[in-house]
């Protein structure tokens, strides 16, 4: 098992008991609730580069529909992740940029591209 692994996993020397390994675990899945699924991590990656309107972030990310779309941002609002700011002129408009809070994100995002460039790599050496 590779380094990256063993930070990851809980091992035996990282969870002396049960309960540490339940509560890691459990951490784990309150991450994966929040930031999980197909595309959080995407409207959050699209926002990064610049504040989008709903329908620049719907064709901005590819396949998404407008009822997940505007699912995953009410989530990412309540998550602390994106904001909605709305301008009441006329017309109105709505814009929605990303919080301070999505810095946070920054370690995981990259070790999350970095695992997902070697994996790609695997199944390539081992479609050959």
């Amino acid at each position: 098992m590779d380094t990256a692994t063993e930070t990851i996993l809980p091992q035996p020397e990282q969870c002396p008991n049960a309960q540490q390994c339940s509560a890691r675990l459990n951490n784990i899945g309150d991450a994966l609730y929040v930031i999980g699924g197909k595309w959080k991590l995407r409207i959050i990656l699209a926002l990064r580069e610049q504040p989008m309107r709903f329908n620049e972030l719907q064709r901005t990310i590819e396949g998404i529909s407008a009822k997940v779309l505007s699912n995953e941002l009410k989530d990412l609002e309540l998550n602390g992740f994106v904001k909605r700011i709305v301008d009441t002129g006329m017309p109105v408009v709505v814009t929605y940029e990303p919080t301070d809070y999505t810095h946070t994100l920054k370690d995981v995002l990259r070790t999350l591209a970095e695992w997902g460039e070697q994996h790609r790599e695997k199944l390539r050496n081992e479609a050959r």
